[in-house]
């Protein structure tokens, strides 16, 4: 909560988007413009652990100018029910008493190890093959979505120690430049983000800048 109400519902969706999943995966963001649900927004996490990671990290991080103020929420939110098996329309909802045991929802059991998707297997391979330039302060950015501008972009890196800035290159979508003050400070970042999600199907390449 204590959001920017002045930020656009789906930018608001997208850059919390980014800012939450570099703790796990993100299931869904929910954020409504109505008079009850003002300055705040809901992020759901496959997992409970990354829900916990991000509630303690981003207690107090400034966002748009406010600190933002984290909890867990009271309910467990329609994404994660479809996830488990256990989902159920509203309209078909009735309190858990009025239901018979065997017909009480239960969780889809687990199948077996999960095989790493094509998507992921790619990226890793993609991962490792990249050229590598000499260490740089200076960072570069490829395969950013279009709708990714620089605050996003900050707002992703700056919670590295040494950032300084992101450059953007006019008349280009997909690349960027990320700078800070020391080679070894942009390693860390480096490092921490390459192949990380800006939505569901992008992942961004990041590889050390070439030096003049």
């Amino acid at each position: 909560s204590n959001l920017n109400d002045k930020i656009s519902k789906d930018l608001l969706r997208r850059e919390l988007y980014v800012l939450c999943s570099q703790f796990g995966a993100v299931l869904d963001v929910v954020a409504l413009k109505t008079t009850k649900m003002r300055g705040q927004a809901f992020v759901v996490f496959q997992q409970l652990t990354s829900a916990s990671v991000a509630l303690q990290k981003l207690q107090g991080f400034e966002f748009y100018g406010k600190q933002l103020k984290t909890a867990y929420c009271k309910s467990k939110s329609d994404a994660v029910a479809k996830e488990e098996g256990t989902f159920v329309p509203k309209h078909k909802r009735k309190a858990p008493g009025d239901l018979p045991a065997h017909k009480q929802p239960q969780p889809k059991k687990p199948s077996g190890p999960e095989k790493p998707s094509k998507m992921q297997v790619e990226e890793k391979e993609e991962k490792e093959d990249a050229e590598e330039q000499p260490p740089n302060a200076i960072l570069f950015i490829e395969k950013l979505p279009e709708e990714v501008t620089a605050p996003m972009l900050e707002t992703l890196f700056k919670q590295f120690p040494g950032f300084n800035e992101v450059r953007m290159v006019p008349g280009k979508t997909g690349i960027g430049f990320v700078e800070f003050e020391s080679e070894a400070k942009s390693a860390v970042a480096k490092d921490t983000l390459q192949g990380f999600k800006l939505t569901p199907t992008n992942a961004m390449k990041i590889s050390f800048a070439k030096k003049d």
